[in-house]
């Protein structure tokens, strides 16, 4: 990827932790206020979390897809998908998320919204950019591959609407989202969320706080 997981710090230095998500995926939503919660636990840890780019499906078209027939073939056991949801709607409540999955009404292609992301991050932003951005897919129901909804919330959270519009219409960074994509797969990223914390020490899913805590211990003590 870009700007690579890079080894431990050294003293005095942030711990570097990489967050391998993807904006449609809930367990990366709910991983994410989890890693929050761990860093709240370790307040005198200097940390530099950095969002990185996934997208469980590239191949969905720019345009999006209609998600209640992409799911069904995704996943064609109802019961199933219905225990899925009824487990992801506790584990969301678990942190304080009420998640409207069952309301989502298209799967979006999410490289535009990685751009953004990536452009917020230049400008200090990265936070804002990406908790806004999943709270308007999984809460407020919008469409998180059009480019004007990725501007408004652009806007909103400090950024010039009309520049994000022009570079996603430009398609700035496309190609630059889509290889830290292949590479996270290339080095063995098949699921998300996954945390690289310092480079050393990695966990998969969206496990709970005290495990990230533990994560993080041990990240310091092989720095």
């Amino acid at each position: 990827m870009t700007d690579a997981p890079q080894p431990g710090p050294q003293a005095g230095e942030p711990l570097k932790i990489d967050f391998i998500a993807d904006v449609v995926c809930p367990w990366c939503y709910i991983g994410w206020e989890r890693l929050k919660a761990a860093l709240a636990m370790r307040p005198d840890v200097p940390v530099e979390v950095m969002w990185r780019p996934f997208q469980l499906d590239p191949a969905i078209p720019e345009e999006g897809v209609d998600r209640a027939k992409y799911m069904a073939a995704k996943f064609p056991n109802a019961e199933r998908r219905a225990a899925a949801l009824e487990t992801l709607d506790k584990e969301a409540a678990s942190v304080g998320l009420t998640l409207k999955l069952a309301e989502i009404t298209v799967s979006p292609n999410t490289n535009a919204a990685h751009r953004l992301i990536r452009w917020a991050q230049t400008v200090g932003l990265q936070a804002p950019a990406l908790e806004a951005i999943m709270k308007a897919y999984f809460v407020e129901l919008r469409d998180i591959g059009d480019p004007i909804v990725l501007a408004e919330i652009a806007q909103a959270i400090g950024m010039e609407k009309h520049v994000v519009l022009q570079a996603l219409a430009e398609g700035t960074d496309k190609d630059a989202v889509t290889r830290e994509h292949i590479q996270a797969h290339q080095a063995g990223v098949s699921g998300v969320p996954f945390t690289i914390f310092g480079g050393k020490v990695a966990i998969s899913g969206a496990d709970v706080p005290e495990r990230l805590c533990k994560a993080i211990d041990r990240a310091l003590e092989a720095a």
